[in-house]
């Protein structure tokens, strides 16, 4: 019975096994592969962005819809990602917990973390260019790209150490989604999964690196092809680093610490855990 309705999902000790041996793998794809795989992440990424940046330029809904519709919309980034095939910087720091077992080394690990975070921006700058010289953003008389520049303008205001925390919270929920999908044996399975976690950290207003290497250089560009906002300055590449860099730090910490050490811990450190 629980068969027939998709009841049969993998154990969590399960997952922690697929999650090592799918590390490995990751780590060791040969180099054009990876970076190929990370193009189109980061494009993916961008897409789920910009569905999200739809929803939210809707001013007849209020807050808490805004933010739980645009996050649901969003989901459609990692969704793609999963089911489509893709590697995405946030989601591979659960390569942490085979470099943990000793099944890959700290060369390969940190060699596939950098490849793939160039790859996911190149994917977002590229999907931002194509986005930007199809006019998306002109639609509802200019209002999607008020919104990208509304949102970039938050973001390069953020102090530090709220950007360090946000993407903390932001990649244990990304790493949880990516856990739990691979718990699931059908498409659907996994799209279920991925949906609520990557909902609730866009709800929450988290921080998510990739994503920010969309949203960030798309407003820089609606600036520069003369979209204003009467409340943001201009926005610049050291306003986007800003940003990003304690976002990165911040993502990488909460995949690999709060999610990868911590399954590694509970599963592998003790082989006995029924």
């Amino acid at each position: 019975m629980n068969e027939i309705f998709g009841f049969d999902a993998f154990s969590p000790k399960e997952i922690a096994e697929k999650v090592e041996n799918v590390g490995v793998a990751k780590a060791r794809l040969p180099l054009l592969s990876m970076l190929m795989l990370a193009i189109l992440a980061g494009a993916f990424i961008g897409l789920g962005a910009l569905y999200f940046v739809v929803v939210k330029s809707d001013p007849t809904m209020g807050f808490a819809a805004r933010q739980v519709l645009g996050g649901v919309a969003f989901a459609l980034g990692l969704i793609l990602v999963i089911i489509a095939g893709a590697e995405l910087f946030t989601g591979n720091n659960l390569l942490v917990m085979a470099w943990a077992d000793r099944k890959i080394s700290t060369f390969e690990l940190v060699r596939s973390w950098w490849i793939v975070c160039l790859g996911n921006f190149i994917g977002a700058i590229g999907l931002t260019v194509l986005v930007y010289l199809s006019h998306h953003p002109d639609m509802n008389q200019g209002a999607i790209a008020r919104e990208y520049i509304s949102i970039a303008g938050a973001k390069i205001s953020m102090p530090f150490w709220t950007a360090f925390f946000r993407g903390v919270l932001c990649n244990a929920l990304v790493c949880l989604a990516v856990w739990m999908a691979l718990a699931g044996r059908s498409v659907v399975d996994k799209a279920v999964a991925i949906v609520f976690p990557i909902s609730a950290f866009v709800a929450a207003g988290f921080e998510h690196s990739v994503a920010n290497m969309y949203l960030i250089p798309m407003a820089m560009l609606l600036q520069f092809g003369g979209a204003t906002h009467e409340t943001v300055a201009s926005i610049t590449w050291l306003n986007f680093l800003d940003n990003l860099l304690p976002v990165l730090a911040g993502n990488l910490i909460g995949g690999t610490v709060f999610v990868g050490l911590v399954y590694h811990i509970i599963y592998h450190r003790n082989q006995n855990f029924g």
